[in-house]
């Protein structure tokens, strides 16, 4: 057998329920290699072996006395940790800030699914302060790496999330995406992450934001892993405000990452929403890559317009101002925040009612607009990032935190518009460059089609495997 990391999350979960690896040896495997590398890596805030041991030690008993395999999750036994924006009952949450801290007695709605699919939770990763950046760098411990190059940043805000996937300190992980937080970190570590529908994944029972920008979704090496992931993840509860329609009867989204996406009307472009900014070469390199293999697998590609206005960044900002502000922070320990989270809550202050529910109703009708324009269309191809993987430090300027946002701005200025718009989309990792840095493809689907662009995203894989790629040192 291969080391236990170099499995997919589905070979693992094969081992478990056929009693080849239990659960508890496949825990304490990517528990020591965690316990080794995180303090160079970045991947976790808190790790958490007791309660993972008791969870692993849980899966194998109801793998001992079952008779039928077919009964059990997808993903059994198997490690998916938790970013620390979202709470575990019992388990201290930091959000990522020195000025905020609390163990709560609830978990997310996330977090309960994966109990119920009997998943183990080895830790809380890493995010930016409140999940507010693209760069995963805060106060509370060290910078998130992408296995690539150390010197460069995993990316934000799940950035630990994709750290310790690529890295092999877990098959899978769990992350969220508010402007673009599971796609940005996927391009920058060479991974699948995906952005879900609204409603796709339930965000109870507090966790609910003005806008409904964000979302939860699954990171992963392989499409097979973060559709099987998703499907773990998936489902409402009562109290959603959202709720995505259920897929047809028999159908799961690992069913879709396998089966062929038939021939598909596919519209790109390339044209910057978030800000006007020069697409780096290699960046326009992958997408033309990625163009050239859609086409050679027989579908047909068109360039489109951007389907969003120049003006609506700035509705966006307002209301990610407004957002930062929904974290309580004692009014003492303001001081404490960095300066980019001080800056854009300062600017949130500012925002009157009105104002907020104007940069509401217009993302709502510039979404309508996007939806519409497109909708001849099954999927739309953009760069998921302009630039290529940043240095640590690179976007963060803690002496000027306006300059600090617009370079963000600069960085993922295509991957906003969807949390707008509410679509799923994914980044695909088809390119690296010749400084073996990975970058990553964009793939918007309709309203609720997660199944047409992961059933998309698994033909690439299968033309273009990328499974044979593994950061050296890992």
């Amino acid at each position: 057998m291969s080391a236990l990391h170099d499995l997919t999350a589905l070979e693992q979960a094969r081992a478990i329920a056929t009693r080849e690896v239990s659960s508890v040896e496949l825990t304490e495997h990517y528990l020591a290699r965690s316990t080794t590398l995180n303090a160079e890596l970045g991947a976790f805030i808190t790790l958490t072996p007791d309660l993972a041991l008791e969870q692993a030690r849980a899966a194998d008993e109801v793998v001992a006395r079952t008779t039928d395999l077919s009964g059990l999750s997808v993903l059994h036994g198997v490690v998916v940790p938790i970013k620390d924006l979202n709470f575990v009952a019992g388990v201290p949450c930091t959000f990522g800030s020195k000025a905020f801290g609390l163990t709560p007695t609830i978990d997310d709605y996330v977090v309960t699914r994966l109990k119920q699919g009997h998943t183990v939770m080895t830790g809380k990763t890493n995010t930016p302060e409140f999940g507010l950046t693209c760069y995963t760098e805060n106060l509370v411990t060290g910078p998130a790496r992408t296995p690539w190059d150390l010197t460069r940043s995993a990316g934000g805000s799940s950035g630990g999330a994709a750290t310790a996937v690529a890295a092999g300190l877990a098959p899978v992980a769990q992350g969220s995406d508010g402007g673009g937080s599971l796609r940005i970190p996927a391009s920058v570590c060479g991974l699948v992450g995906l952005k879900t529908s609204r409603g796709r994944i339930s965000n109870g029972p507090i966790r609910d934001g003005v806008g409904d920008l964000g979302v939860n979704g699954p990171l992963a090496r392989t499409v097979s892993d973060a559709a099987a992931l998703l499907d773990v993840m998936s489902g409402h509860f009562a109290d959603d405000p959202h709720v995505a329609p259920p897929l047809e009867a028999g159908m799961t989204f690992l069913k879709a990452a396998q089966r062929e996406p038939g021939k598909l009307r596919i519209g790109r472009y390339c044209t910057p929403v978030i800000s006007d900014v020069a697409i780096d070469a290699e960046c326009m390199a992958a997408y033309e890559d990625a163009t050239d293999l859609l086409t050679a697998l027989g579908h047909v590609v068109e360039d489109v317009p951007a389907p969003f206005p120049a003006n609506v960044a700035e509705s966006f900002e307002t209301l990610w101002s407004v957002l930062a502000l929904l974290t309580p922070v004692a009014p003492e320990r303001e001081s404490e925040l960095m300066p980019l989270s001080r800056w854009l809550r300062d600017r949130g202050r500012g925002v009157s009612g009105i104002e907020l529910a104007s940069a509401a109703w217009m993302l709502r009708n510039v979404a309508r607009g996007a939806i519409n324009m497109h909708a001849g269309f099954d999927v739309i191809l953009t760069p998921a990032l302009a630039q290529t993987p940043r240095l640590i430090g690179q976007l963060r300027n803690d002496l000027d935190p306006a300059a600090d946002f617009e370079a963000q701005k600069q960085f993922t200025p295509f991957t906003a518009p969807y949390n707008m718009t509410g679509q799923p989309a994914l980044s695909v990792p088809l390119y690296w460059t010749d400084a073996n840095l990975p970058i990553g493809v964009q793939l918007v689907g309709r309203p609720f089609d997660e199944v047409t662009i992961l059933s998309l995203a698994g033909q690439l894989e299968r033309a273009q495997p990328w499974a044979h790629r593994h950061p050296e040192m890992w």
